[in-house]
């Protein structure tokens, strides 16, 4: 699954860097995306391969915080991606005759960066949380990656304040975003119900419908991570709903529900091919 994960979305940013016919805003923020996809399961899924091969269940403090800080980063990033296709694909639906003024280079450098920066910064704030803590009631973390919460809950202080700064941090901004996101997608349908043509309201219903069920995936495993953590006292349903979250459904089907079931990517995956041969 990681290599079908990685081979997935790197086929995606291959096409999109190779083919003329793919530069435009709609496929440079699908790549966009599947960078933090790739770096969003690399987090994660090689160390657990390494202990699954070493029969080994160590992680050092040091790496410990590194790979949460990747976590937290790709996480983040790959939010806020979704957010900003969600606005890319409201202005070219509500406002065609302005998007190039409203969607213009500067911008969409802005859209890409800002979002890099902001979860950059979250991810350090992360770091610096658990690293006000230098004494654990158990070295043991109950999953198979670093989860920021589970480290906190480790600590031998009183870390309640530090978890609803957590907990806020995690539903102000997320909230935000998946608020924004809906209102983005239900102000498109009355456009696209507008448009004549059978095959262009076939065509942008298909693309709205890829882009919510990729947003429906990654907040409802999400969300279903820390509701079974919060609701069940079984490590072993924390580790399957991580897994879930983490491995299986979003980074894996992002890209074959977003793109290579595209004709334009699946075209230029096929020059590609032909080039190489």
């Amino acid at each position: 699954m990681y290599l079908v994960t990685v081979l997935g979305n790197l086929l995606i940013i291959l096409a999109v860097g190779s083919d003329s016919h793919l530069d435009t805003l709609m496929y440079f923020f699908l790549s966009n995306l599947s960078l933090p996809d790739i770096g969003f399961t690399s987090a994660t899924v090689p160390k657990m391969i390494e202990e699954m091969q070493s029969h080994s269940r160590v992680i050092y403090h040091g790496d410990c915080l590194t790979q949460m800080s990747f976590f937290v980063l790709f996480a983040c990033k790959d939010d806020m991606i979704l957010t900003v296709m969600a606005y890319d694909w409201f202005v070219a639906i509500c406002h065609p005759l302005n998007y190039p003024g409203i969607m213009n280079p500067h911008l969409c450098v802005l859209l890409v960066l800002v979002p890099f920066f902001l979860s950059l910064l979250d991810s350090q704030l992360h770091n610096l949380i658990v690293l006000q803590f230098i004494c654990f009631k158990n070295v043991e973390i109950s999953n198979f990656f670093s989860d920021p919460f589970q480290c906190l809950n480790l600590a031998c202080s009183d870390s309640d304040i530090n978890n609803i700064y957590i907990y806020l941090d995690s539903t102000i901004f997320g909230f935000l975003r998946i608020s924004g996101i809906l209102l983005c997608y239900y102000t498109i349908v009355f456009p696209i119900l507008r448009i004549p043509s059978s095959d262009g309201n076939y065509k942008a219903f298909s693309t709205c419908g890829s882009r919510l069920a990729v947003v429906c995936l990654f907040y409802g495993t999400g969300i279903g991570v820390y509701l079974t953590s919060a609701v069940s006292s079984s490590p072993r349903n924390e580790v399957v709903a991580s897994a879930m979250y983490a491995v299986v459904v979003t980074p894996l089907l992002n890209p074959f529900i977003c793109s290579l079931k595209n004709r334009d990517i699946q075209s230029a995956l096929w020059k590609l091919h032909s080039r190489t041969v």
